[in-house]
């Protein structure tokens, strides 16, 4: 273990301090480099950045921690404690979800509790249901327990799970594996939209995504106190007290690559800093077409990542008000009356429908730290088309946030009389701010054929010595799953 800076360890750079980044920064720094993290904004985060504005904190991205182990994992390398750098607590209900009639459907990790809110939809569901969630833990254990810190780098490690990935019907979409078993149309919802959480439509998305529901009731819904931006905190500390060492607004312009292998990268500054080995948490698509020489990608062509399919995008705002809203839980979905037809739009016409499903979270429920005495935190975010469609979003994005506010009155009366604070994210900020390709919120739609060896590779196909963590790698997005492509470094990360 590497507890104060190495002179003469082989340097390392990490390109980004998003989760991914941050874990493999740690890894890192625990393996014997001498590491150091670049990142382009003026604070730490990637797209777990913080917003503060009049007394409120706004994380800006991820919200939901699941399988907190993959975090205590980092602290233990340094043989540390999570609890002493960041408090994780259990959130609960997991999710409200509130559905276009008002009928409510409270979401935990509870057998006895879940099967009470089926019966109310649906009296002779709940057999099947918990057929169901058998079917679930069957492709979590193969899915994720298996493969999600295990690198595809080569076809073979493909074509040896591929029988499992039959057996498990991996071809079949999550709405349609779900639909097998649960026959009620709000039950159908309920139980399909975790691939959304992670940039997939649930009518497109490889039935493996199922595996979020029995990954949720096996390690719970965690919230960090202080918000999201407070775990990347304790990370950040865990990190410069091994040593290692994180610079701030210094955007990579170019990998530098001598031979087919990468030694070292430029900045935008024109300073250049060697390494023996590079990691990037970039947004992939973009990372590979701006910054890595077309001369050494013979895979990652521009032509092939303009064919890949790509996430939707987010519009956000991020909003306090000067009163609370005690009966709200901390995380709430509410859906639409149009669920496949709302998703058809976003994902494949990329037209900005009249309706929307909404995802709120209120972290003040949990944390009242967040805003200022008395006062309420929130952040909303609606699914919509990334910018491969034509949607001008300077001129569309006050009508549409107007729109979302309004709607939310149902839960939270006068709502807009009582905002104080409020900043509004489109897909276009996504690009120009986090420099996703498209405005795209998760890089890479979570499809079966842009799954493992079919998503570039953690290990560079390109480049020597290079390598990918982060939601355009293995095995993809979320919190979990950024992790899990910082901890099969491991596995292949040379001897420094």
């Amino acid at each position: 273990m590497t507890t104060s800076t190495n002179t003469s360890a082989k340097p390392a750079l990490v390109i980004g301090s998003g989760f991914g980044g941050l874990a493999a920064a740690i890894r890192l720094q625990a393996r014997g480099y001498d590491t150091t993290i670049l990142e382009m904004r003026d604070q730490p985060g990637g797209r777990a950045y913080v917003f503060r504005d009049k007394g409120f904190t706004y994380d800006a991205g991820p919200t939901i921690i699941t399988a907190p182990f993959l975090v205590d994992e980092l602290f233990a390398l340094a043989g540390k404690r999570t609890e002493d750098y960041v408090k994780i607590v259990p959130v609960t209900p997991y999710y409200r979800i509130v559905f276009h009639d008002g009928q409510v459907f409270d979401y935990t990790g509870n057998e006895a509790e879940i099967i009470e809110q089926i019966k109310k939809f649906d009296p002779d569901g709940v057999p099947s249901y918990l057929q169901f969630v058998e079917k679930s833990r069957a492709i979590f254990d193969r899915a994720f327990v298996d493969l999600a810190d295990k690198p595809f780098s080569s076809f073979t490690d493909m074509i040896r799970v591929a029988p499992d990935l039959i057996r498990l019907r991996s071809h079949e979409t999550v709405y349609r594996l779900v639909s097998r078993y649960v026959k009620h149309p709000l039950l159908r919802q309920v139980f399909s939209f975790h691939p959304l959480l992670v940039g997939g439509n649930p009518f497109q998305s490889s039935s493996i995504y199922a595996m979020i529901h029995y990954l949720e009731r096996k390690w719970g819904v965690h919230f960090a106190m202080g918000g999201t931006g407070a775990l990347v905190q304790g990370l950040l500390r865990l990190f410069t007290e091994m040593g290692g060492k994180l610079r701030l607004n210094a955007r990579v312009g170019q990998l530098l690559v001598e031979n087919g292998t990468a030694c070292g990268v430029r900045l935008d500054s024109g300073e250049e800093l060697p390494a023996s080995v590079v990691v990037s948490n970039a947004d992939v698509s973009r990372f590979y077409q701006k910054a890595v020489p077309a001369a050494a990608r013979k895979k990652w062509t521009d032509a092939r990542l303009n064919r890949m399919r790509y996430s939707m995008g987010l519009f956000l705002i991020y909003f306090g008000t000067d009163r609370t809203y005690p009966d709200l839980a901390h995380h709430t979905i509410v859906l639409t009356e149009r669920y496949r037809e709302l998703l058809e739009d976003i994902f494949r016409k990329k037209i900005l429908a009249d309706d929307f499903s909404l995802y709120l979270h209120v972290p003040t429920r949990t944390d009242p730290s967040l805003a200022p005495p008395g006062c309420e935190c929130f952040y909303v975010l609606s699914p919509v088309p990334n910018l491969g469609g034509k949607i001008d979003w300077e001129k569309v994005k006050e009508r549409y946030a107007d729109a979302i506010l309004a709607s939310l009155e149902k839960l939270c009366p006068d709502l807009r009389k009582h905002i104080v604070s409020k900043i509004v994210w489109t897909p276009q900020d996504f690009e120009t701010k986090l420099d996703a390709h498209l405005g795209s919120a998760f890089q890479f739609e979570p499809i079966l054929t842009q799954s493992a060896w079919f998503r570039p590779h953690n290990v560079s196909e390109d480049v020597k010595n290079f390598f990918l963590v982060g939601a355009g790698t293995h095995p993809g997005a979320g919190v979990p799953g950024v992790l899990s492509s910082a901890k099969l470094l491991e596995r292949v990360l040379p001897e420094p």
